[in-house]
């Protein structure tokens, strides 16, 4: 829904980018992700208050929103990252009780 709507940023300096304008309200990063990548991103979200989650292999997370693989994302609408969010917490308990 994110990407029909256009709220989604893709790609390592595109997410940067949209971090540093204050546009990225969350960040997913692929659990595969290159350590450097990781901590690019990471560091940068740091900085400027956005919250970062990793989600996934980068298959995974480019199938989520319809592409071929992603390593990062960024959500630019509060709605959709809230909802995001807490649907990952979520799927975190239930893995968790596995």
């Amino acid at each position: 829904m994110a990407m029909r709507a256009g709220k989604l940023v893709t790609g390592e300096e595109s997410v940067i980018d949209s971090v540093r304008k204050g546009e990225a309200k969350l960040v997913i990063i692929a659990e595969d992700a290159a350590v450097n990548t990781y901590k690019k991103v990471s560091d940068k979200c740091l900085t400027f208050g956005v919250k970062v989650v990793q989600y996934g292999s980068r298959e995974r997370l480019g199938a989520s929103i319809g592409k071929e693989s992603r390593v990062t994302i960024a959500v630019a609408d509060s709605g959709f990252a809230k909802m995001l969010r807490k649907s990952l917490e979520n799927r975190t308990e239930v893995e968790d009780i596995g």
